[in-house]
């Protein structure tokens, strides 16, 4: 497909952000878009072929994305411009991942919105306490999140602006200490006996095989898999570190049929256009597969992971070798799964018992 013989224009349809595909008729067109694109459809009121509006499918048409930069500057003041552009090129300087920039800026510009025309450089340590104050009062806002509200703003005064002393009294909310969500190894196993569809069953067993983010199951790629030595490469993981963990024996044959019959090209999980697989769309097959299992727990597919730790954990397994294969940096965040794990409480005998 030559993407020079076709014009491209965003619009909606049926609600939905969509990009045309404009062009003269030609057969030969139509026949290299469909091949190109298989799920590309027509739209009778619009006259054109379209396809959805994603990440994805702008980068395989070679469309520039624009930054979601603009989209916050047209929300604040213009005194206050300068300081976000100021902030957010502070943040690639310091090579931030996208996400965290993506969540800082979006937390600055909360900030900038309320502020209307007051300069933000201007605020001091008061000022800045009673916003964190509305927050909390006016927002709801829980502890995790004004945390990271704090370490954004935190980020802005001291990286931007070069005031060290700046935060010095102004206090932390304590973080709830909230104890792992997981599944037993049977619920796991009912889980699993939902998925049929081979694509939505690697990712899950994936993520409680490895013991792996969402994000980091998405983010493997083929030559990543070394099957000659039994591991998989996770690169760039959160930190921006490399480790390896062991492929499972039983997920080897399985990946190899996956492979024959969807030939992924670079990711080993792709989507429908190409690149990533959404990390939304495993969340989704997640979801139904506990509707389908009748699994009554308020957990997110991130409880596989957890689920992973918990059982390595109770079979006998090397705290130190957990950490490693979870990719944790400090033996604290581990140890948490020893408060979630009977297996120290096992010989523990209740007082009622002896009576």
């Amino acid at each position: 497909m030559d993407i020079y013989k076709y014009n491209f224009e965003f619009t909606t349809h049926n609600t939905k952000n969509v990009i045309l595909v404009v062009f003269p008729f030609k057969q030969i067109l139509v026949s290299d878009l469909r091949t190109r694109f298989p799920s590309a459809k027509w739209s009778r009121t619009k006259k054109a072929w379209y396809l959805p509006n994603l990440p994805v499918v702008r980068k395989a048409l070679c469309i520039r994305e624009a930054s979601f930069l603009t989209r916050y500057l047209s929300q604040i003041a213009p005194k206050n411009k300068p300081e976000l552009i100021r902030f957010y090129d502070q943040l690639r300087l310091k090579a931030y991942s996208q996400n965290t920039i993506r969540i800082y800026v979006a937390e600055f510009v909360h900030l900038l919105i309320l502020l209307k025309n007051y300069p933000v450089a201007a605020l001091n340590v008061k000022r800045l306490k009673d916003y964190f104050l509305y927050c909390v009062y006016e927002d709801k806002m829980r502890e995790r999140k004004l945390n990271g509200k704090i370490n954004a703003i935190k980020f802005y005064y001291e990286k931007v602006l070069h005031r060290e002393q700046m935060f010095f009294d102004i206090p932390r909310p304590k973080k709830p200490a909230i104890l792992p969500k997981m599944l037993s190894k049977k619920e796991v196993a009912r889980l699993l006996a939902q998925v049929n569809n081979v694509k939505h069953l690697i990712a899950l067993q994936l993520c409680y095989g490895m013991g792996l983010r969402v994000s980091e199951v998405v983010a493997i790629k083929l030559n990543h898999i070394d099957s000659s030595r039994m591991v998989v490469l996770i690169q760039g993981a959160k930190g921006k570190k490399d480790r390896t963990v062991p492929l499972p024996v039983s997920l080897l044959p399985k990946l190899r049929t996956y492979y024959k019959e969807y030939r992924p090209k670079e990711y080993l999980l792709e989507g429908q256009y190409g690149g990533q697989y959404a990390k939304g769309s495993v969340q989704k097959v997640f979801k139904n597969a506990m509707k389908k299992a009748r699994i009554n727990k308020n957990i997110g597919v991130h409880g596989l992971r957890h689920s992973y730790a918990t059982h390595l954990l109770e079979s006998g397994t090397d705290m130190r070798f957990i950490q490693e294969l979870l990719g944790h940096s400090s033996i604290k965040t581990t140890q948490v799964y020893t408060k979630v794990t009977p297996r120290s409480m096992a010989n523990i005998e209740s007082p009622l018992d002896s009576l």
